[in-house]
């Protein structure tokens, strides 16, 4: 198992190009099963969960062809089971997405119950519950869920919280049901919006995309000729390298990226003291050389504060100046990184879903472990500060969600390696 080491105290600074976006690209691997033609998805990030994906795909007797662009041409044709068994699905929770184009298409998905980040209880029974309103026998026996259909009939889903997976496992479910189907209530992420927009590419004939009422009339049949699809640019790993950035004081631009997918975001780093440029696919962030303030904020679906970007603010108020009070309201699980921010010389008070963080002087470095994907993140930015080799440990967590981290880093000139065990 490898470990990063974080030598601390160089402000980043420098051009970097912004990955495909992880939460993008698996459902669109997952829709690929939809298509009755090959397509083939570009921009694909190079991480674990896409290479995880990629083997549930291929175990099902899907054909994949990787480029040297790190293009995946995808044909279903060539599938022999409707299975995501166990050994690869509790790693990676995202695994779920593959029953509803399994069930819509094929009329068959026998699925396990899915694993991933330890962050708080995330129940697939709005999925199940949405298909089964659908005409779809779902029974769940051994952590296995059993789905049968003769074909699936169009309803009105009315999804009792905001939920991005529940949102695109039914979309999906219904792009080939009888019928018109209704999503009220539904996420209105910008990776829900690319897996829309991927569907209807492939002739899925869906209204409403980007609201939180999704209109789908189910079709007979999707695919078409050479389809080619880029994801769409990786808003958490932009976040994230902001963030690295404004805690050193330095100065990056990102490319590939969009701006307008960020603006909740970008205000909390503005309100810190950052000056910030955008173009149609590029941000720019400037801190003059100065420490960021503290900032306050609240997490909540889009177009509020992300969830997945809370873990890298926390980390920045550690050492801004002031009081920040960050509220989670996503998942009753997710300060787990604040023990390992302790470690090193924070000062962080706990109180229910809200971390109270007054920032200090100085961080120290220490031996941290990472407990799920963004809290790697968050680690990561607080060695990037801190006086001393600071060492992170299970950063198995970090490559499931960052493209080459260690490396992109060092292109902005920090001091990050990586180590065998």
């Amino acid at each position: 198992m490898d470990k990063l080491i974080i030598s601390g105290g160089k402000p980043l600074s420098g051009e970097l190009r912004i990955s495909g976006a992880k939460n993008a690209a698996l459902p669109i691997l997952a829709a690929t099963l939809l298509s009755e033609t090959p397509v083939t998805i570009g921009n694909i990030p190079h991480l674990h969960d896409i290479t995880t994906t990629m083997e549930l795909l291929g175990r099902m007797g899907v054909s994949l062809l990787v480029d040297e662009k790190m293009n995946i041409e995808v044909d279903s044709s060539t599938i022999k089971c409707y299975e995501a068994p166990y050994e690869l699905v509790k790693t990676m929770r995202a695994s779920i997405l593959v029953l509803g184009p399994l069930l819509t298409r094929f009329g068959e998905a026998h699925v396990s119950l899915p694993g991933g980040c330890a962050i708080g209880t995330r129940p697939v029974d709005i999925h199940l519950n949405g298909m089964m309103k659908m005409g779809a026998n779902i029974t769940v026996e051994n952590g296995y869920i059993h789905a049968k259909a003769q074909r699936l009939k169009g309803c009105r889903l009315v999804l009792e919280q905001v939920t991005v997976t529940g949102t695109e496992n039914l979309l999906m479910a219904a792009t080939m049901a009888q019928g018109v189907t209704v999503i009220e209530n539904a996420a209105k992420e910008p990776e829900v919006t690319d897996l829309a927009h991927f569907l209807t590419k492939l002739g899925a004939k869906i209204t409403g995309i980007g609201t939180d009422v999704l209109t789908i009339e189910g079709v007979d049949s999707l695919g078409g000729s050479d389809i080619f699809y880029p994801i769409m640019p990786d808003r958490i790993e932009t976040g994230t390298y902001l963030v690295a950035a404004a805690i050193t004081g330095g100065k990056v631009k990102l490319k590939n990226t969009r701006p307008d997918t960020l603006d909740a975001v970008i205000d909390k780093l503005v309100e810190a003291g950052a000056r910030i440029d955008c173009g149609d696919h590029w941000i720019e962030l400037d801190m003059h050389g100065n420490k960021p303030k503290a900032v306050s904020l609240r997490t909540a679906p889009y177009p509020a504060f992300p969830t997945d970007m809370q873990a890298q603010f926390i980390a920045m108020n550690c050492i801004a100046d002031g009081v920040g009070i960050v509220t989670e309201t996503i998942f009753e699980n997710r300060f787990m990184h604040v023990q390992e921010l302790h470690r090193m010389g924070a000062d962080i008070k706990l109180e229910s879903n809200t971390a109270i963080c007054t920032g200090v002087k100085r961080l120290t470095a220490a031996p941290v472990m990472a407990t799920d994907l963004r809290a790697s993140a968050s680690l990561v930015i607080a060695g990037l500060v801190a006086e001393g080799d600071t060492l992170v440990d299970r950063i198995y967590h970090i490559d499931r969600g960052y493209d080459h981290i260690e490396e992109k880093l060092t292109q902005l000139g920090a001091s990050i390696r990586r180590v065998p065990c």
